[in-house]
């Protein structure tokens, strides 16, 4: 596979879960649907968001590197989108059961940037 052809189905990928959850948050309400509307609402949140984050962190680092092989980048990006997704998806979880506190949010992306560490020196 080429890096053109995984950019141009990463975006189609991305642009499709975003109009997903753009359908979700429109057409499904969070009163009647109950979980399965929760799980929908959180599981398209999270894969848009890691499409989107992981293209932003390959162009960011193409964009910073000079001369270096831009396959390399993919990996870092994509587990740097997952690790920020997340991130982001716990909190908003955790704020929906109300149990959101800064202690909690701080040990939260403390726990995911050990995890980036611990993937960044293997």
């Amino acid at each position: 596979m080429t890096l053109r052809r995984y950019l141009i189905g990463m975006i189609i990928s991305t642009l499709t879960c975003w109009a997903a959850w753009v359908i979700v948050l429109i057409y499904i309400d969070p009163e009647k649907a109950g979980f399965v509307g929760f799980l929908s609402f959180y599981v398209s949140l999270f894969f848009a968001m890691v499409g989107t984050l992981a293209l932003a962190g390959f162009y960011i680092r193409r964009w910073f590197s000079k001369n270096e092989v831009l396959f390399a980048h993919i990996t870092p990006s994509f587990r740097q989108g997952v690790l920020l997704s997340i991130c982001f998806i716990g909190c908003l979880i955790l704020q929906s059961f109300r149990i959101l506190t800064w202690w909690d949010g701080i040990l939260f992306v403390g726990a995911v940037a050990l995890l980036e560490f611990y993937f960044m020196s293997r």
